[in-house]
């Protein structure tokens, strides 16, 4: 596994093993449980996993999120810990790098953050930018559907566009920042939001993404 995704899982696996199974989560309706099952059944269970995106799979992917929040609490931490099966697509570097970077830190936040001391991680600049190098790249993906135009900042000016049109909100913050901004944990991002006041409430009201 990569270096920056490997960290992230641990972590998350630590933060989770200290909250327990019935702690706060900023995932709506989810406690730590639920994070648990939801990271182990995306990994493990392809089959289920595709529910998040496909309408006709939720029930399928519902009814083994329930399977698997069922399991013993240790089990779960376990298995996030050892990470995906052998032959898994995760266990592929370059996929893991891509596809879990983002995942866990943004989970490991999920917990840090719905705790009422949390406080803020200092993240070393390397991986900062690997995280900006993601948000670059998907900025318009994950920007769909906003009703605004939206550009991210970071504070040394570097900006990507994730929606094009008019009133703009401009949200400046760091890469980490911004990541949890897009993925609907805008309570939670410490991110500076400029714009017309009309605009940034059509575009906290709009659609979030979650992962």
């Amino acid at each position: 596994m990569s270096t920056f995704a490997k960290r992230e899982r641990l972590l998350l696996a630590d933060l989770l093993e200290t909250a327990g199974p019935e702690a706060p989560t900023l995932c709506e309706g989810w406690l730590t449980r639920d994070l648990a099952a939801h990271v182990v059944v995306r990994e493990r269970r392809p089959d289920a996993a595709g529910g998040v995106l496909i309408k006709q799979l939720a029930p399928r992917l519902e009814k083994v999120m329930e399977e698997y929040a069922a399991k013993p609490y240790e089990e779960l931490i376990q298995l996030i810990r050892t990470g995906p099966p052998r032959f898994s697509p995760f266990q592929l570097k370059q996929i893991d790098e891509v596809s879990n970077t983002i995942e866990f830190y943004v989970h490991t936040e999920d917990v840090r953050r719905a705790q009422s001391d949390w406080t803020r991680r200092e993240l070393d600049p390397v991986f900062q930018d690997a995280l900006w190098s993601r948000l670059e790249r998907t900025a318009r993906l994950m920007g769909r559907g906003v009703p605004t135009g939206l550009v991210l900042r970071r504070p040394d000016g570097q900006t990507a566009v994730a929606h094009r049109g008019t009133p703009v909100v401009t949200v400046t913050g760091e890469p980490s920042e911004l990541l949890l901004y897009v993925y609907g944990r805008r309570d939670a991002a410490k991110v500076d939001v400029d714009g017309d006041a009309d605009a940034i409430a059509k575009l906290d009201e709009g659609r979030q993404l979650d992962i």
